[in-house]
Parts: C-alpha cells; sequence; structure tokens
C-alpha cells in the first residue's frame, strides 16, 4: 500500500481555546493513539486535505517534533455547517499487529448482463479487511465478467490473500438488475 508523508507539530496545551487558535491558524489537532503514549500534535490543513479527500487508501508517515511513526486516520470530526475537519485521531501501525482498514473495490471486466441492456448496480464501495499492514492492498479486484442479467456478486465470494473481510459474507457488492429498456423490449416480445 502506498505511503503519504505528512509532518506535525507538537502540542504544548491541550484545551478548546488552544484547538481553536490552532484551527484559526489553518491547523488541525490530531492525536496519535496506538504507541506507548498517546501524542497530541497539529498538522497542516493543506497537507491533510489530498489524504482524507480521495477514494484512496493509504498509510501516513507522520514525522512529529523529529519523531517518526506510520499510521492509518482512524476517526474525523467535522463541523456540522461547514464541514471544516475539526480533528483527526491517527493509529500508530504496529508490523506485528493486525489492523482493520476500510479499501476500496474495483470493478473489473465486462458484464455481459450490462451489454444485453442490464443496469449495474454497485451496492457497496469499499470492504473492511483485516490484516498485518504489510499485507494490505491498494485496491480490491472484483471481476463483473461473468455478472447476468438478475446475477450479483457478494461479500463471500471475495477473498484476498493473507487478508480476512470483516463484512457479512451476503451483503451484495454488486449486481446487474433488469433496466426498464430490457423490461419494454421482454414486454413487447410477449406480444
Amino acid at each position: 500500500m502506498k505511503s503519504v508523508a505528512i509532518s506535525g507539530s507538537p502540542r504544548e496545551n491541550v484545551g478548546k481555546r488552544d484547538a481553536k487558535e490552532l484551527r484559526y491558524a489553518g491547523s488541525i489537532p490530531a492525536v496519535l493513539y496506538g504507541g506507548e503514549t498517546q501524542v497530541h500534535f497539529s498538522v497542516s490543513e493543506a497537507d491533510i486535505k489530498p489524504v482524507i479527500y480521495t477514494p484512496e487508501v493509504s498509510f501516513i508517515d507522520l514525522e512529529i517534533g523529529g519523531t517518526k511513526a506510520q499510521a492509518i486516520v482512524k476517526d474525523l470530526q467535522f463541523h456540522p455547517l461547514t464541514s471544516k475537519i475539526l480533528h483527526i485521531d491517527f493509529l500508530a501501525l504496529n508490523e506485528n499487529k493486525p489492523v482493520t482498514i476500510e479499501i476500496p473495490i474495483r470493478l473489473t471486466g465486462t458484464s455481459p448482463g450490462v451489454k444485453m441492456g442490464g443496469k449495474l448496480v454497485q451496492k457497496l464501495r469499499k470492504l473492511r479487511v483485516k490484516g498485518l499492514p504489510k499485507d494490505h492492498v491498494d485496491t480490491i479486484d472484483v471481476s463483473i465478467e461473468g455478472l447476468e442479467v438478475g446475477k450479483s456478486v457478494r461479500v463471500g465470494e471475495i477473498s484476498v490473500p493473507n487478508l480476512t473481510i470483516t463484512n457479512a459474507a451476503e451483503d451484495t457488492i454488486v449486481s446487474v438488475t433488469t433496466s426498464r429498456a430490457l423490461r419494454q423490449a421482454e414486454q413487447e416480445g410477449k406480444k
């Protein structure tokens, strides 16, 4: 999985007033969990936006006051009206400890059901996957080569080497449904 480097500044004061001043200056208060101690720091809003506003998932190489750590974004808090990022929680990665990450799904191939006039409906865009950090992948490929009208691909049919998918096995990832035009053609063919 790809990594993005971000540098942060340690925070001396932790509180509402300090957080408000940081946000006003264009920084976002953040916390790094999962290590020996919690680390309170701030990151530049401009540095973090490309990581947050993307469908891709990536590890983050954090550098906070000379200390380096590899992490993932675990939680975000947004302002209810402006949708600005208010706070970020990072989880430090340990190479020997499994971590759960949502990985995007990429559909591959061409469905014969869609060629016949069916409608492709993707119900899931990401899958929750648990495994060691070194085993995580950028995307999970789901083939729709054999997908006829009325058929679907479920989570239980997908497997990723060295990773465990934690979504329910019966959840539908993608299906091909009968489109309105195909239904009309079928009804006209019966007349």
